[in-house]
């Protein structure tokens, strides 16, 4: 009788995890549908809902395959990570546009190829590091493995520096807590 409960409650919590993922996939799109269409007219609004559903249904278990209620706080932790990295991506345009323009140029600007280790050990946190060191202007992530090793590509000298420096505890705060 006790394993047949305990299946019966494993099939439960499988189907609740799954119709957890089909909801935060469904109110994902429809969000982002929204803030990319902007238009708020019923009918668009329907269709909007109509294909938000039928993108949900296809593809919520590649989007949220495991539903925890770690998501929520990776979400507020991620919207806390975004005005620090919008910043430091507006400081490298800058430091980009004085290398530029800059008479020396050439005698500036020094390729190289940068290899650092971090304490990052999930996937996540590791795919958004990645991601944050290619967005900067002057720096692209050339590879990155599974035990928190980078190599990057950066434009000079002070670009290289900086790197893992604070980007890396942020990230390793928002996605591993």
């Amino acid at each position: 009788m006790r394993a047949r409960y305990m299946q019966t409650r494993k099939g439960f919590m499988n189907l609740l995890g799954r119709g957890v993922s089909f909801v935060l996939t469904f109110g994902l799109m429809f969000l982002l549908w929204i803030i990319f269409s902007g238009m708020f007219e019923p009918l668009l609004l329907w269709l909007g809902v109509i294909s938000c559903l039928i993108v949900a249904a296809m593809s919520h278990m590649l989007i949220f395959p495991y539903p925890r209620l770690a998501y929520i706080a990776y979400l507020f932790r991620f919207v806390g990570y975004l005005p620090w990295l919008i910043l430091k991506v507006c400081q490298a345009n800058i430091h980009l546009l004085k290398l530029i323009f800059h008479p020396r140029m050439m005698e500036l600007i020094d390729p190289h190829i940068v290899t650092f280790q971090t304490n990052l050990r999930a996937d996540l946190s590791i795919t958004a590091m990645a991601n944050s060191i290619t967005l900067t202007p002057g720096t692209i992530t050339v590879s990155a493995d599974q035990e928190g090793r980078f190599r990057v590509h950066a434009i000079d000298r002070p670009s290289a520096e900086g790197l893992p420096g604070k980007m890396g505890q942020k990230v390793q705060h928002v996605f591993e807590g």
